[in-house]
């Protein structure tokens, strides 16, 4: 764990609670661009990155300062996602981009290149509706989020080789859905 990060959190367990502000502080946005492709409404998005933060300041005492600070919160993240998916009964689906945080290329790339990364990103995200909601969260935990194999267990509680099996199933359906969506990015004879 991160020496900064360890120290604010024996500031908000010895009593400091203004300390988990700047704990949390680097981590809202991406959460809540996580929670945003998990359930595709920016309302529900913020309730759910809003109530994983209201958790992990509840159960602070179980986070092992051993282990990744950041995982800890996706985890909570994603299973507040689940339990937001099971109170509404809707399950996850994901078909546009998210508007929140868009990746793109360096500055030197042009406006041209990072207006065309933005696009393929939308129109991969948009054939993630194809793979089971635990495909999701590990392609995106792993493949948007950058996160490492052994991260991306920790954060979902899988196994390592559940995740790579989850992974290659994902990669493999998203493969097939942009080839009959989007064919013009495979070209002829592959």
């Amino acid at each position: 764990m991160d020496p900064r990060e360890k120290a604010l959190i024996e500031r908000v367990l010895a009593g400091d609670s203004a300390a988990f502000e700047p704990l949390v502080l680097p981590y809202r946005r991406p959460m809540l661009s996580l929670a945003y492709r998990i359930v595709q409404n920016a309302e529900d998005a913020k309730e759910i990155a809003q109530e994983a933060l209201l958790r992990a300041f509840k159960y602070l005492r179980r986070c092992d300062l051993e282990r990744s600070f950041r995982n800890w919160l996706y985890q909570i993240l994603v299973n507040a996602a689940r339990d937001h998916g099971r109170r509404r009964g809707l399950e996850s689906s994901l078909r546009s981009a998210d508007p929140l945080t868009e990746s793109s290329p360096s500055p030197e790339a042009g406006p041209e290149a990072a207006h065309e990364a933005g696009e393929v990103r939308a129109q991969v995200l948009d054939c993630l509706d194809g793979v089971s909601p635990k495909e999701r969260e590990v392609f995106l935990l792993r493949d948007i989020e950058e996160m490492g194999v052994a991260a991306t267990a920790e954060a979902l509680g899988l196994s390592q080789l559940s995740v790579r099996v989850h992974l290659s199933r994902a990669r493999r359906k998203i493969k097939e859905r942009m080839k009959q969506s989007y064919p013009h990015y495979f070209g002829s004879g592959r």
